[in-house]
């Protein structure tokens, strides 16, 4: 079995931050981010073989996103790494394998992208408007939202990528789960709001206006969720003033 290798999270600020090749690095993270310097540091520990199953898994992971898993050649991926078959095989024990590395390293890239500032944002509320703007603004993966693509491609016939999918799913929730929590805990969310529901309102919006914005090719059906989730999380989900005010 091949060695363990760098997660897709995990090797995300290295492929940002420099060329995995040749161990440069163009700009070293801040000194206050103690684990994107763990990470940063962590490149110079790598052995070449797993370098190249990173750089084979950053390679095909677009690949399997536009294309599917089936079809998705192995040709494909060896034209896009300049690695023979073997070369390739030689880090993976079969094609399900590299597909599942790759969905773990699209959605790890596609997730950081949507959550980039909301760290600097204080307020719960704020935050998850942010979160929701992030995914429509945001550039996203090569061929779309490697949640929604995998899903459809994996329903019928893979249980590997499907549980991938499933996890990968139920840490999104769990990350909105717990900024409503902590909006429940500070007074900004009201507090009889079912986080599983809302959290499930906020997914299945943004994924469903991403689907029809793909379908009709044009931005309508995502800034449609937008201002929907948007208005939504005023009304239904924020802890009027007034409501505040008498809780203190």
């Amino acid at each position: 079995m091949a060695r363990p290798y760098l997660s897709g999270r995990a090797a995300l600020p290295l492929l940002n931050r420099g060329n995995i090749k040749d161990r440069s690095v163009s700009k070293p993270p801040s000194r206050n981010n103690i684990l994107l310097a763990a990470l940063y540091c962590e490149v110079f520990l790598m052995s070449k073989g797993e370098e190249t199953r990173l750089r084979i898994v950053a390679a095909a992971a677009p690949l399997f996103n536009q294309r599917g898993y089936e079809g998705c050649s192995i040709q494909g991926i060896m034209d896009a790494t300049g690695l023979e078959k073997g070369g390739i095989y030689r880090h993976f024990e079969s094609k399900e394998e590299l597909a599942a590395e790759a969905f773990d390293f699209a959605w790890a890239m596609t997730s950081s992208r949507r959550r980039q500032n909301l760290d600097s944002i204080s307020n719960p509320v704020d935050r998850l408007k942010q979160h929701i703007a992030n995914f429509v603004s945001r550039s996203g993966f090569p061929g779309g939202c490697p949640l929604l693509n995998t899903a459809v491609d994996s329903d019928n016939g893979n249980p590997v990528l499907r549980e991938r999918v499933r996890k990968a799913l139920r840490g999104w929730q769990t990350m909105l789960q717990d900024i409503l929590k902590e909006g429940i805990r500070d007074g900004s969310i009201r507090k009889e709001i079912d986080v599983s529901k809302v959290s499930n309102i906020i997914v299945g919006g943004l994924e469903g206006g991403m689907l029809i914005s793909r379908i009709e090719r044009n931005d309508e059906g995502l800034h449609a969720a937008l201002e929907h989730l948007d208005a939504y999380i005023e009304s239904q989900v924020r802890q009027s003033a007034k409501t505040s005010q008498k809780i203190r």
